[in-house]
């Protein structure tokens, strides 16, 4: 069978997250309309009669200004090189960047495969001039066209993907789609509710830690988590009047939460000031970023 490892790499807010979530027919990456969204590496595993692909979904590639951001850089850079195989995306609007194309003169040098996403918001002469510029700039024969959150294309890139894979045996069962707990996805819907319901720079500096998950069959799970900020200033905005945007959060968290365990939860948000938390190598660490 066809089988190896794939990372999905780009610059952030090109639609790696709704790629991954559209090849395995299920939301597992957190997506939102802002950068960044991505902190962490996402294994998700494609699973087919004669094929699996684990896919990596890896955080934006961009110039890092504090900790946090090396930490995601590096993160993405080593997801890279453990790959047998690279996505490179980009917006088919904005399209590939010198730096684009320079970061791809350096990595894994016959085994890209370009993305070009969002074509649907381009004509077709649009579209084949973003082809060539992305053609002309980095010399990768192999560009896929997609529109990713509508879902054109994706059966074409997944075929172009399992031509380039090696034969081998399978890493995971056939019924495993990631490698990653339970709690680390509820920690990701959470932010992503921040990240839809919060606006200004407030989501940039929340981080979700799960202090109690307790499985309880024939009843709720329990789910207790800390949503840190970094000033005091921005807990009455992430809580809101009379604690409005704090429920409308936890809601629309649980809602997701249960639909993705398969179970109903009980869900219980407190908020926490951790101080320059972005920038201390010990919370990076116990977040799971070290």
């Amino acid at each position: 069978m066809k089988t190896g490892y794939v990372a999905i790499a780009g610059r952030p807010n090109v639609g790696k997250s709704t790629l991954l979530n559209k090849f395995l027919g299920v939301k597992l990456s957190a997506v939102s309309r802002r950068p960044q969204t991505t902190r962490q590496r996402v294994l998700g595993i494609d699973n087919g009669p004669d094929y699996q692909i684990i896919f990596l979904d890896t955080p934006g590639l961009l110039d890092p200004g504090y900790a946090l951001q090396e930490k995601m850089l590096r993160i993405a850079h080593r997801s890279i090189e453990e790959a047998d195989l690279l996505l490179f995306m980009t917006d088919a609007q904005a399209g590939i960047s010198q730096e684009d194309a320079a970061f791809l003169g350096k990595n894994k040098k016959g085994r890209v495969i370009g993305v070009l996403n969002k074509i649907d918001l381009l004509e077709k002469e649009g579209v084949l001039k973003a082809i060539a510029q992305f053609h002309r700039l980095t010399a990768i024969e192999d560009i896929y066209p997609i529109a990713a959150l509508k879902g054109f294309g994706i059966d074409e890139l997944r075929q172009g993907i399992l031509e380039k894979l090696p034969e081998g045996p399978a890493f995971y069962d056939q019924d495993s789609l990631t490698d990653q707990p339970e709690k680390f996805f509820v920690s990701e819907i959470i932010r992503e509710k921040i990240f839809e319901l919060c606006g200004a720079e407030v989501p940039y500096a929340t981080a979700v830690v799960i202090d109690q998950f307790k499985e309880q069959p024939g009843r709720k799970d329990v789910i207790s988590a800390t949503i840190w900020v970094e000033k005091e200033s921005q807990k009455p905005i992430l809580i809101g009047q009379g604690g409005h945007k704090m429920k409308a959060i936890g809601s629309s968290a649980r809602r997701d939460i249960e639909k993705f365990l398969d179970r109903p939860v009980f869900l219980e948000l407190f908020v926490k000031v951790k101080k320059k938390w972005r920038s201390r190598d010990s919370d990076l660490r116990d977040l799971g970023l070290g």
